[in-house]
């Protein structure tokens, strides 16, 4: 199964209002929000962090840049740096290596999110590829991943 596939499945079982959208290929979130013409805090750009060993993932605004130290306070860790592509790759089957939705709860993997996004209506993810994103309100994102809300950014 697709991580679109799997997205769609489970945003319509649990009756989420979402949107897939197609685009050129972009690869840094700050291109994917110029191209899908959304501001960048509203595109929940994500990162992988390795906080005392636990794989987690970081959800801030495009523009922005994660704080480990923060990702590691807000999990209650003692310390955290950036995770390496070969740390998670496997992890994510179904998605383009750093094209990961904002969905961690899919794949087993703890998130926090950074509270400048859930000053958004709605926010765009990355869908599993660097040609596809999904915009979906905040409140339903927050309500299925349950993540750690937290200042995360430098």
């Amino acid at each position: 199964m697709s991580c679109h596939d799997r997205l769609d499945t489970y945003l319509r079982e649990n009756r989420v209002d979402h949107e897939f959208h197609r685009h050129e290929q972009a690869f840094t979130a700050q291109e994917v929000a110029a191209v899908e013409h959304v501001p960048g805090r509203m595109f929940a750009k994500t990162v992988m962090v390795n906080a005392d060993g636990q794989l987690a993932m970081a959800v801030v605004p495009a523009p922005e840049h994660v704080d480990v130290s923060k990702v590691a306070s807000a999990l209650g860790r003692t310390s955290a740096r950036l995770a390496e592509e070969k740390e998670f790759g496997t992890i994510f089957p179904d998605c383009d290596l750093g094209a990961m939705p904002a969905f961690g709860n899919l794949y087993g993997v703890p998130v926090v999110v950074d509270d400048r996004l859930a000053q958004n209506d709605r926010i765009v993810t990355q869908a599993g590829s660097h040609t596809e994103t999904v915009t979906i309100p905040y409140a339903d994102f927050a309500r299925l991943v349950r993540p750690t809300k937290a200042d995360i950014v430098q």
